[in-house]
């Protein structure tokens, strides 16, 4: 039975029930069990546990340096493209958002693969819009041998695909597949996704099982929190690692806490998840879900990482790009414009050529980062709370 199956049969409305009547004492029972049941996960959800975020941080950290040690695995995203043919309407790479666009060629991803080595990353996730034309598994299969004598470690967030044409990107080096089901509401989810493939939830919800059976070693997935109620998001994302981990057991399994931030479109947040929510949910996780990778990227201000660091979290991006060329200004030759999905042809110095786009220096990113902190510095920051920083945990022998 696929996580579809699963999902669409899960007691979500009994779980949620129980977050909202869950009493100071459920707390502290929940709080004294060695291996927590997904109601017990609510239980930990619930406003009742708030009160209780100091011992709930305490036990997360405890069971984090048990399974995790005292390190943290650092990674960057590389950008490859910003063309996409979905419409989602909180994405910034959406097809009908007028941006300026570009795919990087093959020396341009070396060349950004480059630059993060010499940063000293070993661990990079490839990252790109959905389309087709641009986006071609083969083009990916490329990046990655063009890589691999570069970066060791190489993970993907691309368009679902196949389990056969993931194949190739195995074949070549990739060892994971991120994947974010955006929201697990499917009247959110059918709202959010206007036009594209992106459309079809069920497919998109099976695309950590299709890449296990192409053989991704590390399997990423989650939640975009800003969309839906992050209660049920999170209880969610918790059955489908469950599932995961049951299901797809010789892989690792990751799970990002990502908040909306702003971007092209100015799409505002539908939901919210303040800071002591995130804090809450991050330890909720890490009680649950003791040997899974908590992942915290850039979206976060560096005050609230740091903070977050000691708490659960295994691995993290630092110095963030994400915008194609971003760590060399490699493609910006090749950068054109588009509104409404279609290319405006413009002479350089045009007239016509006007606005933010017409200013820019580089292709559009996807979102702004708030946590703008070199490399080096978050690295030293690591050392200074403690913790190791990680640029390379293992390596193919051939």
């Amino acid at each position: 039975m696929s996580f579809v199956q699963e999902f669409d049969s899960l007691p979500f409305e009994d779980w949620l029930r129980r977050a909202e009547g869950a009493t100071s004492r459920g707390v502290e029972e929940a709080l004294g069990r060695a291996e927590l049941s997904m109601a017990d996960f609510a239980t930990l959800l619930s406003p009742a546990a708030a009160g209780s975020l100091e011992r709930l941080g305490r036990r997360s950290q405890q069971l984090t340096r048990q399974r995790f040690g005292r390190v943290i695995r650092l990674f960057a995203p590389l950008y490859l493209s910003n063309e996409c043919i979905n419409n989602c309407q909180y994405c910034g790479f959406s097809r009908d958002n007028p941006i300026l666009r570009v795919t990087l060629s093959l020396e341009d991803v070396r060349r950004e693969a480059v630059a993060l080595a010499g940063q000293g990353f070993r661990n990079v996730l490839l990252v790109a819009g959905e389309h087709p034309k641009f986006v071609s598994g083969g083009y990916l299969a490329e990046s990655v041998r063009a890589l691999r004598e570069h970066v060791p470690g190489i993970s993907l967030e691309v368009g679902p695909m196949e389990a056969a044409e993931y194949e190739p990107m195995v074949a070549a080096g990739a060892e994971g597949l991120v994947v974010y089901q955006e929201t697990y509401d499917r009247a959110v989810y059918e709202r959010m996704h206007t036009a594209g493939p992106k459309r079809d939830f069920n497919w998109r919800l099976e695309t950590p099982e299709r890449a296990y059976a192409a053989g991704f070693r590390r399997l990423g997935i989650g939640a975009l929190y800003g969309l839906a109620d992050w209660r049920r998001e999170a209880l969610s994302v918790a059955a489908h690692a469950r599932y995961l981990l049951k299901n797809c057991w010789k892989s690792q399994v990751t799970l990002s806490l990502p908040r909306l931030r702003p971007c092209a479109g100015e799409f505002q947040p539908l939901t919210a998840l303040s800071d002591r929510e995130l804090v809450q949910l991050l330890c909720a996780f890490r009680l649950l879900l003791p040997d899974v990778g908590l992942v915290l990227s850039t979206r976060e201000p560096a005050r609230l990482r740091d903070g977050l660091i000691p708490l659960g979290v295994t691995l993290m991006s630092a110095g963030s790009h994400t915008e194609p060329g971003g760590y060399t200004g490699a493609g910006k030759d090749r950068i054109h414009y588009t509104e409404k999905g279609r290319v405006v042809e413009l002479a350089a110095g045009a007239s016509e050529w006007a606005g933010d786009a017409g200013r820019a220096t580089g292709a559009t990113g996807q979102f702004e980062i708030a946590d703008e902190r070199p490399p080096a510095e978050v690295a030293e920051r690591l050392r200074s709370l403690g913790y190791e920083p990680v640029w390379k945990d293992w390596e193919l022998v051939s």
